[in-house]
């Protein structure tokens, strides 16, 4: 591991990601997802798994989750593995898609997105 991949997280072949996570890995996932906004708010994070940004965004993203007694419904796209059902966020959501971005869902309508520094766990709680 270099140097700079110690400090600031280098690229992982099979990332673990934190068991907070729901992941979304086909059209059922996504189905299943906008069915609980009826229920709850939710959030989907996507993340683009080669990008040094979209890496330190869910890093610290997971780390202000990991300070919360309740956590909220969060799920976790890979858009690099699922670029399909990222456009299909954009499209069926109707919300322009960006990397890495929180998307948080209400009765199935975005009421809220942001992407880069701007995602924080302000906008789900």
């Amino acid at each position: 591991m270099s140097f700079f991949d110690k400090i600031f997280g280098g690229k992982e072949e099979n990332p673990e990601r934190k068991s907070f996570w729901k992941k979304i890995e086909s059209s059922e996932d996504l189905s299943q997802a906008i069915e609980a906004s009826y229920h709850h708010r939710i959030a989907i994070f996507k993340h683009s798994t080669r990008c040094f940004i979209s890496t330190t965004v869910l890093k610290n993203f997971e780390k202000e989750i990991d300070g919360l007694n309740d956590k909220p419904d969060l799920y976790y796209l890979d858009l690099l593995e699922h670029r399909l059902i990222s456009n299909k966020i954009a499209d069926d959501l109707g919300i322009r898609h960006e990397s890495p971005q929180l998307i948080i869902i209400e009765d199935g309508k975005v009421v809220g997105s942001s992407s880069h520094e701007d995602i924080s766990v302000r906008q789900i709680v």
